[in-house]
């Protein structure tokens, strides 16, 4: 990613641009593919600190007969409206802490504060688009979340957690049946009781609307500790059990019902006791009741999940780990903004890589068992379960690869025996560089990567037919969010060009659509078309002008296959002339086949300065 669009305001697009096909798009890929994440880093003369803090940007492409269809519009939150209306900053986020008006009688909200613990957090919801029945939200990890329709993108509905169930947090990144349930995790303080984390699920589509009219608690998990309660990004699901991680990285409720009379953000309310243990809670979901053995590993960091299942009376799970807490501090947009080079030289912090690693959780165990006697009898891990004197087991991970994170897998193997997973190559750096695909089964992966890019996100869509006909770990399609550093625009210096050849098992081809639009800081933009107030339309945002474009790329990887299209959005801003560069898009490293590693890969391609 160029450092040089780091933290730049995005622009928004907020009526459906169609692309302009040139190739065949299949005309079976239906439907829409939503993005959301941080797009507003500056209004007026204040700006943010933290990656996430940006005000949310949510994007769409949408596949239909053939044609492809793009727009994005910035969330129209609560918060945005404030910071828009103010011309300034004026609501706290993540890694940014506004000040109180002086003016304001700030100590008689100070009972109230400390009696919530948790202050009245943002509604920015920039981490996920999630949901609940037939309705969809974004996202983020609070207790508020905006409903939008997903084909306009505009909010057309505010909803509170607490107002359904009592909880101050919950995560952005729930787990879905093939009933249309949704089950999610959140975290309860204070005026809801004992800190405690909290299991509910929300009925599925047959309920209508509202989607949380009807959810129900399943299960609480006590914290071991009342002042310092275990954060956590995302849990893991099974056909019959739900994980908990309870990681020695926590929340200070004192520093964070403080926070704000100290002037100090809410990344700073975070503590890691590298000393401490992690607990692993295992809780039946049909009873709510934790299985009574007592699991637990050394210190770790964990925010994503990647998957989860039963086998042979064994719970097995998959995640992505960390030796420490440091990650956070990678995406201040201050050291976003330096080369790699520049970081590692300028970070006294040693910042662990990510590590995939698995953890297997024997169901069935006799407390007889001698101390020291490994429980785990599955054959194709070397992942440890150790009996303890006092009946606990201690678990050791089998390493599966390591510098993998943003995990995604095929859904349709959520909470089953899975093989493949994907995600964003990580190392040393907060730029991610490349896209892995990592076969459990034989420890070996393969890698795609374009030069001077990054990748952001994925989004995997399994090929439906196939799927059904063969019953396995089929990826037909595999959706990356992708940030280009250097744009390649043909003559007219006005419209990007990819003149690469793609090769696909012998033969060349590709297919190009292009409409108009810009992009920056990893977003979809064009500048706002309307503001509630009759103010200048960019007057909060930027006013610096680069060129950008984003293409939507759809690349076969089942045997080192190429592009078989591209969605090219542009900038119309840019007056001067670039030299081609021809790219060569496929790496050695795919074109070694292996057997069932099929799909299809579509991701965004941002150019920078």
């Amino acid at each position: 990613m160029a450092q040089s669009i780091i933290g730049k305001n995005g622009t928004e697009s907020p009526e459906p641009v169609k692309a302009e096909v040139t190739g065949c798009v299949p005309e079976w890929l239906q439907g829409t593919l939503l993005r959301n994440g941080p797009g507003l880093f500056k209004v007026g003369d204040t700006e943010y600190n933290h990656w996430f803090d940006g005000m949310a940007l949510i994007h769409s492409f949408t596949f239909k007969d053939g044609d492809v269809y793009y727009r994005s519009k910035f969330l129209r939150s609560d918060t945005f409206k404030k910071n828009i209306q103010a011309n300034k900053i004026v609501v706290s986020e993540f890694g940014t802490m506004i000040c109180p008006d002086p003016c304001k009688n700030i100590f008689s909200k100070a009972f109230s504060y400390l009696l919530a613990a948790i202050p009245d957090f943002t509604d920015n919801n920039l981490i996920n688009i999630i949901r609940y029945g037939e309705d969809y939200y974004a996202s983020s990890e609070v207790n508020y979340m905006n409903q939008i329709d997903p084909m306009t993108l505009d909010v057309i509905g505010k909803m509170n957690y607490r107002n359904h169930i009592a909880l101050n947090m919950a995560t952005a990144h729930p787990h879905y049946d093939d009933e249309g349930n949704t089950y999610n995790m959140g975290t309860a303080l204070m005026r809801f009781g004992m800190p405690k984390t909290m299991f509910f699920p929300s009925p599925d589509k047959e309920h209508k609307k509202p989607a949380l009219q009807k959810v129900k608690q399943v299960c609480n998990i006590p914290f071991r500790s009342t002042l310092f309660p275990s954060y956590f990004h995302s849990f893991g699901m099974t056909e019959n059990y739900i994980i908990f991680v309870e990681q020695p990285f926590q929340l200070d409720i004192l520093r964070l019902a403080t926070a704000v009379f100290r002037s100090v953000n809410w990344a700073s309310c975070l503590k890691y006791d590298k000393e401490d243990i992690t607990l692993i809670h295992l809780v039946d979901r049909k009873t709510g009741k934790a299985v009574s053995t007592k699991f637990y590993t050394d210190a770790l960091v964990v925010f994503h999940h990647i998957n989860a299942y039963e086998d042979d009376e064994h719970v097995v799970f998959d995640m992505i780990t960390y030796k420490d807490s440091n990650l956070y501090e990678m995406f201040y947009l201050a050291n976003l903004r330096k080369e790699t080079h520049e970081f590692i030289e300028s970070n006294m912090v040693n910042f662990s890589p990510p590590i995939c690693q698995r953890f297997v959780l024997p169901l069935t165990l006799d407390k007889d068992t001698p101390k020291g006697t490994n429980l785990v009898r599955l054959k194709d891990t070397t992942a440890k379960a150790v009996m303890q004197k006092d009946g606990s087991l201690y678990c050791l991970p089998d390493t599966i690869f390591e510098g993998l994170e943003l995990p995604g897998i095929n859904y349709k193997f959520n909470g089953k025996k899975y093989r493949y997973f994907y995600g964003s190559r990580v190392e040393w750096t907060p730029h991610p560089n490349k896209i892995g695909k990592v076969d459990i089964v034989t420890r070996k992966h393969i890698e795609w990567i374009e030069e001077d890019a990054t990748p952001l996100s994925l989004c995997l869509l399994p090929h439906q037919e196939l799927w059904r006909r063969m019953m396995v770990d089929y990826m037909k399609y595999l959706a990356v969010n992708l940030v280009t550093s250097h744009p390649h625009y043909d003559n007219d210096g006005k419209h990007l060009q990819h003149g690469t050849s793609i090769v696909e098992k012998g033969k060349t081809k590709y297919t190009l659509f292009k409409v108009p639009a810009t992009t920056a800081g990893g977003q979809l933009q064009r500048t706002l078309s309307s503001q509630t107030d009759g103010r200048d339309p960019n007057r909060t945002h930027s006013q610096e002008k680069f060129p950008s474009a984003t293409s939507l790329k759809v690349v076969d990887i089942s045997g080192g296959c190429g592009a078989m299209y591209e969605v090219h959005i542009e900038s119309n801003e840019f007056k001067g002339k670039r030299t081609v560069q021809q790219h060569q898009l496929v790496n050695q490293a795919l074109k070694e086949e292996i057997q069932g590693m099929h799909g299809l890969r579509i991701f965004t391609d941002i150019p920078r300065e």
